[in-house]
């Protein structure tokens, strides 16, 4: 880019990095409808029953024990676990569990997984800077509010370039979420940006490893880093975000600055949050839900002689994997999602352990799914037809999913999938409390309830 290009990139872009700290440092406590309140409530208890769920998973352990050579201070819970960390392992950690079984929350516009990055970053910090209940909600609707205007900003160009927006959006939603959670001001607020827009992390290319959920874990990580060298003086650009050789000019084509501004303190993003009945990839939850609904008319899969699905492009983009062999790559398979869908009647995370991924008559009817692409269909449908041995035809169009925002799952669900994650973990007690515990959350005079209800007895 020449100088006079450059020049014209900055003088066209409005100032959204000041516009953002403001925005974090001075918006009113609780300054959103009651509604946009519950959702924050929602969007936490998820993300908490997806982080103690996978608490014993391979890619916990593993990460703890790398953490583990730092010789951590004991500042922080690990969630679903007994040990305890360092408040930076902690948002790492925690961050990795929370995404580890894709099971965690979506902000359609983006297909960013908002909770994973912001919650994880303030949750360890909040532990540390004993704060209270009040506080961490608000900073979670304002973290989450910047990451994903953030994101529309840029999307779709960002994530088509390789990018998992998830945790490249991630570490400035979890920057300014830490910054609120402190009270830093607004000129402090900035430089955090600044430094959390320098730390980018995720690449498409690590979908189906546990690379994937270091991403979020990641961007915790660097956006509470950020905040808290801004706490202590550590400076930045003040356009981090809008300049021509900025974060956003550098990582997108697009650059819709008209998303950060439209709305800000009125409208927030987290009232526009979806949460997953199916422990996968979000473009397959409409194919799983029409699978569910065939199995719930009488198709039985040894009836079944070949299944047919019509799916918008990015469904094979995604998640185009014929042949998964191990849980992870199954949670990229739509013909696998297809196949539990019509065996089990739901695709939670124990369709996806390696032995159901790997088993014959999973296999054998994953066979028999012929997926094509079909640009008329939305992302969020399917068309799906099962032709029978008899010769008979059933065909189930699903428009939007259970778990949309046109079909959202409801607080008894929400509890459910909670119930199946946790119970295994902590028990049924612990757990039962939990979910009463984060329903009032938004009152709590600290967090020592929910992070003692967290871990095992």
């Amino acid at each position: 880019m020449s100088n006079t290009i450059q020049a014209a990139a900055d003088l066209n872009a409005p100032p959204v990095t000041q516009i953002l700290a403001d925005f974090v440092a001075k918006h009113p406590s609780r300054g959103w409808t009651p509604e946009v309140e519950h959702e924050a409530h929602r969007t936490f208890l998820n993300w908490l029953g997806c982080a103690i769920g996978a608490a014993q998973h391979e890619s916990v352990a593993t990460s703890l024990a790398a953490i583990q050579e730092f010789q951590p201070a004991p500042q922080a819970t690990i969630l679903g676990r007994k040990e305890r960390v360092d408040m930076a392992g902690a948002a790492l950690i925690n961050g990795i569990s929370s995404h580890t079984f894709d099971f965690d929350d979506t902000h359609l516009k983006t297909v960013i997984h908002p909770a994973g990055p912001v919650a994880s970053a303030i949750l360890a910090l909040g532990e540390h800077i004993n704060t209270n209940g009040r506080k961490l909600i608000d900073a979670l609707v304002l973290g989450i509010d910047v990451e994903c205007r953030i994101g529309k900003c840029m999307y779709p160009d960002h994530y088509h370039r390789g990018w998992h927006i998830t945790s490249s959006t991630g570490m400035l939603g979890a920057a300014a979420a830490s910054a609120r959670l402190m009270g830093l001001n607004a000129q402090q607020t900035t430089m955090a940006l600044g430094i959390a827009a320098s730390q980018p992390i995720g690449m498409r290319e690590q979908f189906g490893t546990m690379t994937k959920p270091f991403h979020p874990g990641g961007a915790a990580r660097a956006g509470q880093l950020s905040a808290l060298l801004a706490k202590h003086g550590f400076t930045a650009s003040s356009k981090a975000l809008e300049a021509g050789r900025g974060y956003v000019q550098t990582v997108s084509t697009k650059a819709d600055w008209s998303e950060i501004e439209r709305g800000l303190g009125k409208v927030f993003e987290i009232s526009l949050n979806t949460y997953k009945p199916f422990a996968c990839g979000i473009v397959i939850h409409p194919s799983i839900d029409a699978c569910v609904q065939l199995r719930a008319q009488g198709v039985k899969p040894d009836e079944v002689e070949r299944l047919e699905i019509k799916v918008h492009p990015l469904v094979l983009e995604l998640t185009g994997k014929k042949t998964p062999q191990r849980g992870l790559e199954g949670k990229f398979s739509v013909y696998h999602g297809c196949a539990v869908g019509l065996i089990f009647g739901q695709a939670a995370e124990s369709e996806y352990a390696d032995d159901i991924v790997t088993r014959a008559d999973v296999v054998a009817l994953r066979d028999k799914v012929h997926a094509t692409i079909d640009a008329s269909i939305s992302e969020a449908a399917v068309d799906v037809t099962a032709f029978l041995k008899s010769g008979q035809q059933v065909h189930v169009f699903v428009e939007h999913a259970i778990g949309s925002i046109e079909n959202p799952m409801s607080d008894a669900q929400l509890e459910a999938k909670f119930t199946s994650l946790a119970e295994p973990i902590i028990g049924k007690e612990k757990t039962q409390q939990l979910i009463a515990a984060l329903w009032s959350l938004g009152k709590a005079p600290d967090l020592h309830t929910i992070l003692r209800l967290s871990i095992p007895s």
